[in-house]
């Protein structure tokens, strides 16, 4: 057995599965690591960690039936193989977590997800690199390969470490932000000044004789970095972006590898640890003496391996351990993560197709296939620059490969759609040269009009990708992303976070009873009653919070609405967290959570929906009803969501233990 299938064993076989702690020990155990280590890694202390380890060899050697401690750990349970009991375990409970918590694959995979893949040795470089004083970490990707779902993970241990964390994205800036490299520079430290929650000081640092560059460093060495205690991950997301302003590419590139050049020298830069996140390749004529791309850590995020296929098959509940099937599908999509995790999305959950690869795969390059609403968004943007359209069309129509002009190949090669080796192309994968062929020229007479129509589109379904589909409420998926940017971000605000957990009781019974049309009426009831019983507290002042973006919420028959005004982020967000379960994530104080929850639980039931169950008595009402669960914390730094999560699931469980139709603050 693999360390991996000895966690999920035990995940599958107890009832409350394992907490991080324990899994961090197990992890440890296996390759040998003292208590010592493993509580300074955990920010544990020592005898918590001894604690917890003892019952974990207890409830070992009670699962094999012999004596399993820490030192015969691994040489005991090494050689064996998982039993085929134990391998349907695990198969049941990975179809059953599935069902609960299948996500759309859009956007970063959160910290706690169970879809994540590592790829050894991307991560574990990474996370080696940020502890080094002064480094610089340069990350290339074409878009959904990743690239963002890294990121979560090395500013999560950057946390973890005790380091200050700031994250910019180049695509927020205002196209007037790069009129000219002052006001770039000054936009770039007004936003890392504000991200580390100073005060905002360029006049006092600005020098207009030295010129912008030199008072953009000074800025860093004598205020932002001299004013923390402790080393600062600044990434900088899509990097590429600057490179469509070449005066100021030109600049502010080379000031970057100066600041990695100074760390050699003076202490002070040693704090400054960088990640520079782009797709394309730059094109900007710079020394190589010049350029931050060839210093540091260069990490290109790969495609997935037959065996990482298998392995996120197995999480989504699907036997492809013989390897045909991950093979079948990677000699189609290759290992794009993306393509990937949407196919077993599909088969698992909204396509309905699970057991019938086949059948998926024969639909795949057609405008009936799962990928036509991704792909075709390639096909705008390729008919918006003809030459790599025409370029590209020569790719996917060649019996082998081709040699293109360099520019044109790394543009198609930043898109994701062709592989490079020197300067010959091929298709990225056989999907893209099946899908394209035709696609690319049959639509020359486009009018305008349908451009405009497909880009609405697009903007359309990126909005969907972070909606419940039934109720119109933020996703599962949505929620976690969410309550990891959050999470951080109170602890350095130091502000609470309160989460209420809404459960349908017995909802089930009444999906039986009544069908699935009213089961899910019902639900789009619900989700409307609590989604306005949070506007009242949004318009509290002790409510609210200020953030860089905009957060739009979709309701009833297709209605937007805009929850907060611009540059404002509700600090209430509404969730679909299950079947019939909601989640309510809030900055408000435990008194205000608990209120809100009661308000939802009054409202639900004067709703007055009717549910008489013939042959079932002893129900808390003949109306439906809501069990709720309140937890409220200030997030530390040793902390983790998932301890807000257990605390509401355990209020939750109360609630219904004791009788349902009611609230317990936990």
């Amino acid at each position: 057995m693999t360390i991996d299938e000895v966690v999920l064993l035990l995940k599958a076989s107890q009832v409350n599965g394992l907490t991080t702690l324990q899994e961090m020990i197990l992890r440890s155990s296996w390759e040998a690591k003292t208590y010592t280590s493993i509580a300074f890694e955990a920010h544990y202390g020592g005898e918590r960690v001894r604690k917890v380890a003892a019952h974990l060899w207890q409830l070992l050697s009670d699962f094999w039936r012999e004596p399993i401690h820490k030192s015969n750990f691994r040489q005991t349970l090494e050689p064996r193989r998982l039993s085929k009991v134990h391998q349907q375990l695990i198969k049941e409970f990975n179809r059953a977590a599935t069902a609960i918590a299948l996500e759309f694959p859009n956007g970063p995979v959160s910290l706690d997800s169970r879809f994540y893949i590592p790829r050894p040795p991307v991560e574990e470089l990474a996370y080696a690199e940020i502890t080094e004083p002064g480094s610089v970490i340069c990350i290339k990707a074409p878009k959904k390969m990743g690239k963002s779902s890294l990121i979560l993970r090395v500013l999560a241990r950057a946390v973890n470490q005790g380091f200050r964390t700031v994250s910019l994205d180049f695509q927020q800036a205002d196209k007037a932000v790069f009129t000219s490299l002052d006001k770039f520079l000054r936009w770039f430290c007004a936003n890392v000044s504000r991200e580390l929650q100073l005060e905002v000081k360029l006049n006092d640092y600005w020098d207009e004789d030295m010129g912008s560059k030199i008072s953009c460093s000074i800025y860093f060495q004598k205020y932002l970095l001299s004013a923390l205690k402790t080393p600062l991950v600044l990434v900088l997301n899509e990097v590429d972006w600057v490179f469509e302003y070449p005066d100021i590419a030109g600049e502010f590139l080379p000031l970057v590898r100066s600041w990695y050049e100074q760390a050699k020298m003076v202490e002070m830069w040693q704090k400054l640890r960088l990640v520079l996140v782009y797709s394309k390749e730059i094109l900007v004529p710079l020394k190589l003496t010049q350029s931050p791309f060839n210093i540091g850590l260069p990490i290109k995020v790969p495609p997935f391996t037959t065996e990482q296929v298998q392995e996120l098959a197995q999480r989504h509940g699907l036997d492809w351990s013989d390897g045909k099937d991950a093979e079948s599908l990677m000699a189609m999509v290759g290992g794009h993560p993306y393509l990937v995790r949407l196919a077993l999305y599909h088969l698992v959950g909204k396509g309905g197709l699970e057991g019938n690869l086949q059948q998926l795969l024969q639909q795949v390059a057609t405008t009936a296939g799962i990928y036509h609403d991704y792909l075709k968004q390639y096909v705008l943007a390729l008919k918006e620059e003809p030459e790599l359209a025409s370029a590209f069309d020569e790719v996917i129509t060649a019996t082998d490969n081709v040699k293109l002009e360099l520019v044109v190949a790394y543009k198609l090669q930043s898109l994701g759609l062709v592989n490079l080796v020197g300067d010959r192309c091929t298709p990225a994968c056989e999907l893209y040269r099946l899908y394209f062929r035709g696609q690319i020229n049959s639509h020359e007479d486009l009018p305008h009009v349908r451009v405009d129509q497909l880009q609405r589109e697009n903007q359309y379904l990126r909005a969907l990708s972070s909606l419940d589909e039934l109720t119109q409420l933020a996703n599962h998926r949505y929620f976690h992303t969410y309550l990891q940017v959050e999470w951080p971000r109170a602890i350095r605000q130091h502000t609470c976070l309160s989460l209420i957990l809404c459960d349908i009781d017995y909802f089930k019974i009444y999906n039986k009873t009544y069908g699935r049309e009213a089961g899910d009426h019902c639900l789009q009831n619900i989700a409307n009653t609590i989604f306005n019983c949070v506007q009242q507290p949004l318009g509290d002042s002790s409510l609210s919070s200020a953030h860089s973006s905009k957060i739009y919420q979709t309701h009833g028959a297709g209605e937007t609405s805009q929850l907060t005004a611009d540059n404002q982020l509700s600090s209430v967000l509404v969730a679909r967290y299950g079947g019939e379960e909601f989640a309510i994530l809030t900055q408000a104080d435990a008194k205000t959570a608990v209120c809100i929850a009661e308000k939802i639980r009054q409202q639900v039931k004067a709703l007055a929906i009717e549910c008489k169950y013939p042959g079932i008595g002893g129900l808390p009402s003949e109306v439906l009803t809501v069990s709720l669960g309140v937890a409220n914390m200030i997030p530390q730094l040793n902390s983790e969501p998932t301890a807000l999560i257990n605390a509401a699931e355990q209020a939750l469980f109360q609630a219904k233990r004791k009788g349902r139709d009611r609230l317990v603050f936990g």
